[in-house]
């Protein structure tokens, strides 16, 4: 089969592009990724249930040993991402270590690396919230928005 035939439209080239990469493309193992995300994405819940206990136990409330577990998640994150150890895990399990809170640990910290070859402030401290920017601002203004209906719509006393 000749690929591109200068006598057919470019879209039949196309056509025929996307079947040849379809023939010879792996296919990924689906069911195996899924079982590693939720796996992982579990056991790093998991370790944040432990942490709130172990907070509470030590005679912090509810919402305390929270802030306190969330702090412990975010630096161990950090740290990880920091030696390496965080991407090596990712590689594995995928969706799972993005969607609790350490993914945002670990989308805040993986731009600075990359960037502090160009120096601490240049470098670092302008590529730390390359990622997590955009949702912090978001985050923000969609409270606030929330805040403002909520006092001229609300439930009044």
């Amino acid at each position: 089969m000749r690929l591109f035939d200068p006598s057919k439209p470019l879209e039949m080239q196309k056509q025929q592009y996307q079947e040849l990469v379809n023939r010879v493309s792996p296919k990924p193992p689906i069911l195996r990724n899924c079982l590693w995300a939720f796996g992982v994405g579990g056991f790093i819940c998991l370790c944040g249930q432990f942490l709130n206990i172990f907070f509470q136990r030590l005679g912090l409330n509810l919402l305390d040993a929270g802030t306190a577990t969330s702090i412990v998640l975010v630096s161990l994150a950090a740290l990880l991402t920091g030696l390496g150890i965080y991407d090596e895990i990712t590689r594995f399990a995928g969706a799972g270590t993005i969607v609790p809170i350490t993914g945002f640990a670990n989308s805040m910290v993986a731009p600075a690396l990359e960037a502090r070859s160009e120096g601490m402030v240049l470098g670092v401290g302008a590529r730390l919230f390359t990622i997590a920017g955009p949702i912090l601002v978001f985050g923000i203004v969609t409270a606030w928005l929330a805040g403002v209906l909520y006092y001229f719509f609300g439930p009044r006393p």
